[in-house]
């Protein structure tokens, strides 16, 4: 798909001074302080920088994502997540391939969305998935390279959360929309030892560190038993943090046929 240069600069500003990002040729972008970024030919921009502590997810954990979330494991979570999102400008915050955010857009024909993603692996999947997703390479725990008060909604799907950058690139009342797992989630995966725990409070974590900057609008449970095949549990394994885990302990036992699919989906404005 053809690189939209302007459109993808109009999200950004400089990493290094905070200072808006504009076009300067082709494949550059760049700050009225002199500073320049290298978009990739594929049609994103990395703006991470050096020294970052944390891991993006890789090509395998991509692929097993990629048969969870097209094969339509997760798609009422979907659903809900999309039913949450207004506006034209929506940022996904460890977008991974970019499926929550492609169902958010299908609601709005002209809104566009920003894939962000530690992994460039990921990104790149994200922006080649639909031409109207621009492309970010970012660590979500540093200040994010992001315009403030531009964003309409802010995605965070099983991801981290910056609470403050989310507060900070938001419109004023704009939607942070938040899943976090509950403590059943996948159960009958996690009794096997394949994959790691969840907290019980999670949701009420979230809420509680929120509330100095958002007013929680909606508290939506989205739960549901998922038949279980062969590829589908191995893949369920495979596509996120537990995909380390279970690599270290060797070949996982998966011997069960039906899990619970168990999230809380919170929408939350910013104050």
């Amino acid at each position: 798909m053809p690189l939209d240069l302007p459109r993808l600069a109009a999200w950004l500003r400089c990493p290094v001074c905070a200072a808006d990002l504009e076009p300067v040729d082709r494949l550059t972008l760049g700050c009225a302080n002199g500073h320049r970024h290298d978009v990739n030919k594929r049609g994103f921009i990395s703006l991470l920088g050096g020294g970052s502590k944390h891991l993006g997810d890789t090509a395998e954990m991509l692929d097993a994502r990629d048969r969870v979330l097209e094969g339509g494991a997760y798609s009422p979570i979907a659903a809900a997540v999309a039913a949450a999102v207004t506006g034209a400008h929506i940022v996904d915050a460890g977008a991974g391939t970019g499926y929550y955010l492609r169902g958010a857009l299908a609601g709005s024909p002209d809104a566009t969305g920003l894939a962000m993603d530690l992994s460039p692996q990921a990104v790149a999947r994200a922006v080649r998935s639909s031409e109207r997703v621009d492309g970010l390479v970012a660590d979500t725990w540093r200040p994010l390279p992001v315009r403030s008060d531009l964003v309409d909604a802010v995605l965070d799907v099983f991801a981290p959360r910056n609470l403050p950058e989310f507060h900070r690139v938001l419109r004023p009342a704009g939607l942070l929309v938040v899943v976090v797992p509950r403590a059943d989630h996948l159960a009958s995966l996690r009794a096997t030892g394949t994959m790691l725990d969840i907290p019980s409070d999670k949701a009420d974590d979230v809420i509680h560190a929120a509330e100095p900057l958002y007013a929680l609008q909606t508290r939506e449970p989205v739960a549901y038993d998922l038949p279980l095949t062969d590829d589908l549990r191995t893949s369920l394994v495979g596509m996120g943090p537990s995909a380390r885990h279970a690599a270290a302990d060797g070949a996982p036992d998966l011997d069960v046929d039906t899990t619970r699919v168990s999230v809380d989906v919170l929408t939350l404005a910013r104050r």
